[in-house]
């Protein structure tokens, strides 16, 4: 379980994340909000990438404070993965398999699901954004950690890339893990979703299921129900 309690940050002048409190258990959270809301910045204060101004973060019944081993148990997909160009996709996966230094898949099963065969001895500069995709889903998969942080999965994938992706997501589910999912397509969030968490200025507005999102505010239609916390917060 991951325990947020009262946490803020400030980036100079901009208040980001004002007071979340939130437990998070087993299961797809999707965390959503319009740009700017705070949701990278609140997984990169799980992650121990952001110091919090205020408040504690707890992994596992640990506080994260002064501690870096608790991160072993997070694999974490970033929003914009920056790795060097000049070097083939066959590198890219040993030198991550090397910084980690953990236990990984065989990512013979993920490259076949991800047709990146012909692509091994390719630079990353020669591929393009949707391969991109693929390969740092397939470095994010490659491990076996209980906690997954998926920032923006379904960028530049195609529609069999993204079956694939969900396919992922259902598997490592049932095996009992944490896994956080930011994205701006609400098809995909409804989708995979357990529960949802809006963020809106820094504030969580609601946390809970689609369905008792649609009850609250009285939509029948998911995208309609968020837009209806926006109009709500911003009339």
């Amino acid at each position: 379980m991951i325990q947020i309690e009262n946490l803020h940050k400030r980036f100079g002048e901009n208040q980001i994340l004002k007071g979340i409190d939130i437990q998070i258990k087993n299961g797809v959270l999707a965390v959503l909000g319009p740009n700017g809301s705070g949701k990278t910045t609140l997984n990169k204060c799980i992650l121990g990438m952001v110091f919090p101004d205020k408040g504690k973060i707890i992994v596992n019944e640990q506080d994260i404070n002064n501690r870096w081993n608790y991160r072993k148990e997070i694999d974490y997909l970033p929003q914009i993965a920056n790795f060097p160009n000049n070097i083939t996709v066959l590198e890219l996966i040993k030198m991550i398999k090397d910084l980690r230094n953990a236990k990984s898949k065989d990512e013979t099963y993920l490259l076949n699901l991800f047709k990146l065969q012909p692509f091994l001895n390719k630079k990353l500069n020669n591929l393009s954004g949707g391969t991109k995709q693929k390969v740092n889903l397939l470095l994010t998969f490659m491990f076996d950690s209980p906690i997954i942080i998926l920032d923006e999965p379904t960028t530049g994938l195609d529609p069999a890339a993204l079956i694939i992706l969900k396919q992922l997501i259902e598997e490592e589910k049932k095996k009992g893990k944490i896994i956080l999912v930011t994205s701006h397509i609400m098809s995909f969030v409804e989708e995979i979703s357990d529960e949802i968490m809006f963020i809106l200025e820094g504030k969580i507005y609601f946390k809970g299921t689609i369905s008792q999102l649609k009850n609250q505010t009285q939509q029948t239609n998911f995208e309609h129900a968020i837009a209806s916390i926006l109009i709500d917060n911003y009339a």
